[in-house]
């Protein structure tokens, strides 16, 4: 079946988003993906769906990333078939971005301009847009670690610290590292901060207001606009749990669909008035002390958790193919299907989730078994896989038991 398509997916990356774009691809085409990465993650190694995964040491490395994929591409083309690329992380994206001009000549891609991504990933220049188009933020200083003085502004505590430049922030390991910190007195944040500088971290800090509220008052949105600019899909979702182990917070494991019309159409605009293309993926806290909905950042790319989006009928890779391939103009789609997306078992869900009004919809939801773990899809048979996969959701439990962010 997936042979009859004039085009191969490559897929750069080997963690939990790459797992579930290489199914959204099955699912809608019986295509087997292949997929680059760096290391073996149990993910997709053990998995029956990829049809070949390449391994390269170096594909992190800026100077050798292009000819990498371009030894990949030279190895898989096939005659009249279009070799669609498509990245999973920040380090794989940004490395499509800054080498377009080279990959286009062997593959096809919906990615921003260099120009549009330094926008939106420098922290300072986002939040500046944000205050331009009227998008609510939470208060937020920069600190640069190049800086030899304290933090000395006055804010009001907790606040939370994390890096501007995640990249360079993964590339610098130590003891105590941790995705994003909270922190509760001033001496407390300026200890956080030279120990951050003493791994050789130097670029900016971002110091933000803390909002109250557990995972629940997080919410999440996917777009997707096409090659040419037009906005197809806007979703908009609650989160019901993210990870609470220390590396891994702001990875969401549970998140539940919603519907918000004003805020749609808010991201929608921001994206519109830059001129962005490919897929967004918004990280959104409500502040119930002003009833604002305020945006922390948007990743340029797909989530691990946007494949709610697959699961609701709006197949991800679809977006990619019909918009490539095919150049299919598509009516703007404003999600509205009732959906849980869970990679935590429901024991999980039901016992870790204090939110009441949540809680009886992840109920209503499991009932009606609108729901699904993308982890178990039917399709990938290895019997290994699921040893690990289930030993995973039983680790999950001990995780949250142990774990209060």
């Amino acid at each position: 079946m997936g042979d009859n398509y004039p085009f191969i997916p490559i897929i750069v990356g080997t963690d939990i988003n790459a797992y579930t774009m290489t199914i959204s691809f099955h699912e809608e085409y019986g295509i087997r993906p292949i997929l680059v990465g760096k290391a073996p993650l149990p993910f997709t190694k053990l998995s029956t769906i990829p049809k070949v995964i390449e391994y390269f040491d170096e594909i992190s490395d800026p100077e050798k990333f292009a000819s990498v994929l371009i030894k990949v591409a030279d190895k898989y083309k096939e005659p009249n078939k279009k070799l669609l690329l498509i990245g999973t992380n920040d380090l794989y994206v940004r490395l499509i971005i800054e080498n377009a001009e080279i990959l286009r000549e062997h593959f096809v891609f919906n990615y921003i301009s260099e120009e549009i991504m330094n926008k939106l990933q420098i922290k300072s220049n986002f939040y500046k847009l944000c205050e331009e188009l009227g998008v609510d933020t939470p208060t937020t200083y920069f600190y640069s670690c190049e800086s030899q003085s304290d933090f000395d502004e006055e804010m009001v505590y907790p606040v939370i610290v994390k890096p501007s430049n995640g990249i360079m922030y993964n590339e610098r390991k130590f003891a105590g590292q941790q995705k994003v910190y909270k922190v509760n007195t001033l001496e407390e944040l300026n200890r956080v901060i030279h120990m951050i500088k003493e791994s050789g971290y130097s670029d900016e800090l971002i110091i933000q207001d803390y909002i109250p509220g557990d995972d629940t008052y997080m919410w999440d949105s996917v777009v997707y606009v096409s090659s040419r600019g037009e906005v197809q899909l806007v979703t908009f979702a609650r989160v019901v749990l993210q990870e609470h182990t220390p590396t891994a917070i702001g990875n969401y494991t549970a998140v539940m669909t919603s519907y918000n019309e004003e805020m749609m159409k808010k991201l929608q605009g921001f994206l519109e008035h830059v001129g962005y293309t490919g897929f967004a993926n918004f990280d959104i806290k409500y502040d119930e002390r002003d009833g604002k909905y305020k945006l922390f950042e948007v990743n340029i790319r797909q989530g691990r958790s946007s494949y709610y989006t697959t699961q609701t009928g709006h197949n991800m890779a679809r977006y990619f193919v019909d918009d490539l391939i095919y150049g299919k103009e598509k009516e703007l789609t404003y999600l509205k299907e009732d959906y849980l997306f869970t990679v935590v078992p429901k024991i999980v869900l039901k016992k870790f989730v204090g939110n009441k009004e949540v809680q009886q919809e992840i109920r209503r939801l499991l009932r009606q078994r609108k729901f699904g773990n993308p982890l178990f899809y039917k399709k990938d048979k290895h019997f290994k896989r699921k040893l690990y996969m289930f030993a995973r959701q039983v680790n999950y439990y001990f995780k949250y038991k142990n774990n209060n962010w």
